[in-house]
């Protein structure tokens, strides 16, 4: 099975800003049309970001705080619902099992790059 046709330089990939954080908040999205949490993530460095993640069939809000989690940051802001998005939160979605955030496995500094 192809993954695709259309292949990425070295360059193309290195131009997305993959870097880990950390999540400080989290709310449930009323707003949104599908299940949805809001999160505020701190990237160290680059700032607190804002994010909305449909990550609701696997995780609580609550366990949520604290958890590193790794996140493109260079996307244009994106309007989704009620609130402007500042990442995009990187996860595995399995349509049987759900939706499974991306994160290290080890304790990283927020902010470090993803390469």
């Amino acid at each position: 099975m192809e993954i695709s046709e259309h292949n990425l330089s070295w360059s193309d990939f290195q131009k997305v800003e993959m870097r880990v954080g950390t999540i400080l908040k989290v709310e449930h999205f009323k707003e949104a049309k599908k299940p949805a949490l809001k999160l505020e993530i701190d990237f160290g460095e680059f700032g607190v970001k804002r994010s909305s993640a449909q990550i609701t069939e696997l995780y609580e809000s609550e366990e949520l705080i604290g958890k590193q989690v790794i996140a493109v940051l260079n996307f244009p802001p994106k309007q989704i619902a009620t609130m402007m998005s500042e990442c995009l939160v990187l996860a595995a979605v399995d349509s049987e099992v759900g939706t499974s955030l991306l994160s290290p496995e080890h304790r990283i500094v927020n902010g470090t790059r993803i390469s």
